[in-house]
């Protein structure tokens, strides 16, 4: 068996994933067929786009994309400073490099051993690295399959945001640094992460971060020139939008002008494109609990000390709670609203968890994971055709073996010469076969990690696909299908479909139905 090249591919139209639903929209200026599949939206549960009657959208990483390589230094080299500054690390941890491809979104950290993790839907650890050293199978076997992951217990945290890579980028540094270069082999892992935890949070709290960004947006910040447009056919829809950001008025307010002031005649300023902005929202508290909006005095920034009891049109609020939202907004809540914002757990889980708000996931890595080489292509459409070959070889091997038993069990049973030469050739015959079998089995399994070492590296070098652990969804991957009604790249994807679109997700099969 030739298992360089399989003659048989499989179309694309065939993946069990979930796939996009182009609309033929005559304002987005062309087909939408036409659309690179990195800048299309995928649907992962029904939903009709004429009844969302509100859009509203997060802003950091979803309205206003960073740029990723910039913003992510910058954090990294403030987290590294104050390491030192204020809790005493030495100096060498200042020449630590970042490496951006190291961390990816979707990994886990485990504070007690020191080690970065990334699972499958079902917690199985496929990948490990101690510091910047990958671990054996055989280690991660002892680590991590005798005992349950608990997510949820202090042990663990999870990188579910894009902000949160410099950090674990850090922490796999300083691990390195200790062990590898300055012989410290008793690291207090636990404690080195709280320290860059708290690091980075005091970079955010003293607000020296956003004040760099805001003296420098266009080296932070990146315009899309689409996205104006994008909100103008969205409102022009009769859909009223709003803002819901965790990020405070005189920030929120300066990346929101520096997007969007100036961009559309028919706008004199940011503030026009939406219904309501709401800032400081605490999320994922936004959704759990149930508190009051303060209007915000735009002179000063700050919160009036008083509740309000109507969301006023163009009006700028702080906190609140989606309770207090759906109450008091003029246009319609529950189902009819649609979100859309780039944090797994904030934005999606919990305001799918809590409320029957639609969610909309932006996801920046889709368009560099969707735009492989053809190479690349060519060996994904072949690793599917070989895992389908592998199991029809595996069910050829099942069934010569069960043959092969009951040939033996004959032989055992019949005492007739003839007989038990008639079923001495078959049992010849059969093992034959059943090693021919083996081989082109074993053919097929070293092609198949040929295959996937080689899409891995494409991906990404240390950690493959966002979305993917070995031939199963990542846990990452399984949360965007569980939460997730529409996924995509950024928000001025919505340009390209109708406002009146019906995005129909792809029908799920069951392991017996595609049997």
């Amino acid at each position: 068996m030739d298992v360089q090249r399989l003659p048989e591919r499989l179309e694309s139209g065939t993946s069990s994933t979930p796939e996009a639903v182009i609309a033929l929209d005559p304002e987005a200026g062309g087909e939408a067929n036409a659309l690179s599949p990195g800048r299309r939206i995928f649907t992962c549960r029904n939903l009709r786009f004429d009844q969302i009657s509100q859009v509203g959208f997060d802003m950091d990483y979803t309205l206003a994309p960073y740029v990723k390589r910039n913003i992510e230094e910058l954090s990294f080299r403030l987290t590294a400073e104050r390491l030192v500054k204020a809790h005493g690390y030495p100096e060498e941890v200042l020449t630590i490099e970042y490496d951006p491809r190291f961390v990816v979104r979707g990994l886990a950290v485990d504070k007690r051993l020191g080690n970065l993790l990334k699972m499958n839907g079902h917690n199985y650890v496929g990948r490990a690295y101690h510091g910047r050293r990958p671990l054996s199978k055989e280690e991660r076997i002892e680590l991590y399959r005798n005992q349950k992951i608990r997510l949820n217990t202090p042990r663990y945290y999870w990188l579910d945001t894009l902000f949160a890579l410099p950090e674990a980028i850090l922490y796999a540094g300083v691990i390195d640094l200790y062990e590898n270069q300055l012989g410290i082999k008793k690291v207090a892992y636990a404690k080195l992460f709280e320290d860059i935890r708290e690091s980075i949070d005091a970079c955010h709290r003293d607000g020296s971060l956003k004040a760099i960004v805001k003296a420098d947006l266009g080296r932070y910040i990146a315009v899309d020139p689409a996205l104006p447009p994008t909100l103008h056919k969205l409102r022009s829809a009769g859909k009223r939008l709003f803002v819901l950001t965790n990020s405070m008025w005189d920030y929120t307010n300066a990346v929101m002008s520096f997007l969007l002031d100036g961009k559309l005649a028919e706008y004199p300023g940011w503030l026009n494109y939406f219904d309501v902005v709401i800032v400081g929202a605490g999320k994922p508290e936004f959704f759990t609990e149930n508190r009051e909006f303060r209007r915000v005095n735009l002179e000063s920034g700050l919160a009036v000390d008083h509740p309000v009891n109507r969301l006023e049109p163009r009006g700028v609020y702080q906190g609140g709670s989606i309770r207090r939202f759906d109450k008091l907004s003029p246009g319609e809540g529950g189902d009819r609203v649609l979100y859309v914002g780039d944090h797994i757990y904030g934005d999606i889980i919990r305001s799918k968890k809590d409320s029957l708000w639609r969610t909309a996931l932006i996801l920046e890595e889709l368009e560099s994971e969707l735009g492989l080489p053809d190479e690349i292509q060519r060996a994904q459409l072949d690793l599917v055709a070989l895992e389908e070959h592998r199991e029809h070889l595996d069910d050829e091997t099942t069934n010569l073996k069960l043959r092969l038993n009951q040939v033996e069990q004959a032989m055992d049973d019949h005492g007739d010469p003839a007989r038990q030469e008639e079923l001495s050739r078959m049992k010849r015959q059969l093992r034959l076969s059943l090693d021919r079998k083996r081989r082109d089995l074993k053919a097929v399994i070293a092609r198949r990690e040929e295959l996937t070492q080689q899409i891995d590296q494409a991906y990404n070098p240390y950690w493959g696909s966002v979305f993917k652990e070995g031939s199963e969804l990542s846990r990452f991957g399984e949360q965007v299908e569980d939460y997730a009604c529409l996924y995509t790249s950024r928000v001025s994807n919505f340009l390209s479909y109708s406002p009146s679109q019906y995005f129909r997700s792809p029908r799920h099969w069951m392991a017996h139905e595609k049997a």
